[in-house]
C-alpha cells in the first residue's frame, strides 16, 4: 500500500521577516487546514512568523527531518543546498520560485537545475515564464494570498492634498530621489502632495496608513509577485511606479503608459489598474505620479475606473483564492488531502 505524501516545507533562517517567509507559511496553513498532512521544517530558528501564520502546522527541525521518496520536499529558490535532505532520500523535491532574480542564488556554476530531480512552483506568470527560460519547462502557478478583512478602503481620505505612501525597503534611493524631484516640481505644477514613509510598521498599521492615502509609489524590484501594491489596491489607493516583471502578473497600465515587451500580460478580467512606469526610471516615475495626482483631484469617471480595476484585482488575490489555488495544485501534484 503506498503511503499516503507529506509535505515539508523548510524554513530558511532568515535574520529579518520578509513576505517570502510569510507566503510560505500561509500556504502551509492552508495545507492544514484542507486536511494535507504537513509540517514546517526550520533551520536553526523558528521564525516569530509562525505563531501568527501558521500556529497549528506541525514542527519538524531541519536536523531531525527523515523523510521518504513518497513526501514532498518544498524549499524556496535562492536555498539549493536545504535540497540535500530531499535529493539523498529521492524524495519528490519541489522549488517554490518568489523571486525570478533569485533563481540560480547559490547554484554551483558546474550546476544547472536541468542537471537536479526537481521541479518548480512559480508564484506568477512573470515566475513561470522565466522559469521556463532557463529551464524549457513552465512550472504551475501557485500565487500568495493578501487579508481583504484587514486591507479595505478606510474613511475618507483628505480631500485638500494628495498623499502618497511609499516603502523605502527596497530601492531607498530611487525613492528618495523621485521624492525629492516631486518636491521640487511643486511649486511649478500646483499640485499638493505629501508623502508618508512606511517603515518599521506592524500589518494593521501598514493598513492604517494605505487607507489613508491616496497614492501608493512602488519603488520596489526585481519582483515576483509584490504584495505591498495589490495591499494599496485593496485600500483604494492608485498604484504608481514599478512592476519589477513579476508585478505584470496582475499590474495592467492605465493608457498612455509603459507596456512591457516581455513577458506577454495574461489575460485578466480588469482593465487598466496603475500607472506602471519602467523599473528605475525616475523621470518618468514623477510624470506618472503628477497624472495620478491630476486624476485624483479631478475625481472623474477616469479615477473611478482604475479605482474599480483595482479592487477587482485586489480581490482576486484573497487568501480564499490562495488556499483554493494551493489545493488544486496539491491534487495536480497527486499528494491528495485525507
Amino acid at each position: 500500500m503506498t503511503a499516503t505524501p507529506r509535505t515539508f516545507l523548510f524554513l530558511p533562517p532568515l535574520r529579518k521577516p520578509a513576505g517570502g517567509l510569510a507566503v510560505l507559511l500561509r500556504l502551509a496553513a492552508h495545507l492544514h487546514r484542507a486536511g494535507y498532512p504537513v509540517a514546517l521544517s526550520p533551520r536553526e530558528t523558528v521564525p516569530d512568523a509562525v505563531a501568527e501564520l501558521a500556529p497549528e502546522v506541525s514542527l519538524v527541525p531541519f536536523d531531525e527531518l527523515r523523510l521518504t521518496p513518497d513526501d514532498i520536499w518544498l524549499v524556496p529558490e535562492g536555498w539549493p543546498n536545504a535540497l540535500a535532505p530531499g535529493l539523498a532520500a529521492g524524495a519528490r523535491c519541489l522549488v517554490y520560485c518568489q523571486n525570478w532574480a533569485y533563481l540560480h542564488n547559490g547554484l554551483p556554476e558546474n550546476v544547472s537545475w536541468n542537471s537536479l530531480p526537481v521541479s518548480f512552483l512559480a508564484v506568477s506568470d512573470p515566475v513561470a515564464r522565466f522559469i521556463e527560460l532557463a529551464t524549457g519547462s513552465r512550472p504551475p502557478i501557485l500565487r500568495p494570498g493578501i487579508d481583504l478583512g484587514l486591507f479595505r478602503p478606510g474613511p475618507d481620505k483628505p480631500g485638500d492634498e494628495v498623499r502618497v505612501a511609499y516603502m523605502p525597503r527596497k530601492n531607498k534611493a530611487l525613492a528618495d530621489q523621485i521624492t525629492r524631484l516631486v518636491q521640487a516640481r511643486q511649486p511649478r505644477t500646483g499640485r499638493p502632495v505629501r508623502f508618508t514613509e512606511i517603515k518599521d510598521m506592524t500589518q494593521a498599521q501598514v493598513a492604517t496608513a494605505l487607507g489613508q492615502s491616496h497614492i501608493f509609489l512602488a519603488v520596489g524590484f526585481p519582483e515576483g509577485c509584490p504584495l505591498p501594491p495589490l495591499e494599496a489596491m485593496a485600500c483604494g489607493c492608485v498604484v504608481v511606479g514599478y512592476a519589477g516583471l513579476g508585478g505584470f502578473d496582475y499590474l495592467r497600465p492605465v493608457p498612455p503608459a509603459f507596456d512591457p515587451a516581455w513577458p506577454p500580460l495574461r489575460p485578466v478580467p480588469w482593465g487598466g489598474n496603475a500607472f506602471v512606469t519602467p523599473d528605475a526610471d525616475v523621470a518618468q516615475t514623477v510624470l506618472a505620479l503628477e497624472a495620478a495626482a491630476r486624476t485624483i483631484l479631478d475625481g472623474g469617471p477616469a479615477l473611478a475606473d482604475i479605482l474599480r480595476h483595482a479592487g477587482d484585482c485586489a480581490r482576486a488575490y484573497g487568501l480564499a483564492a490562495q488556499a483554493e489555488a494551493a489545493c488544486r495544485v496539491w491534487e495536480e501534484l497527486g499528494a491528495p488531502a485525507n
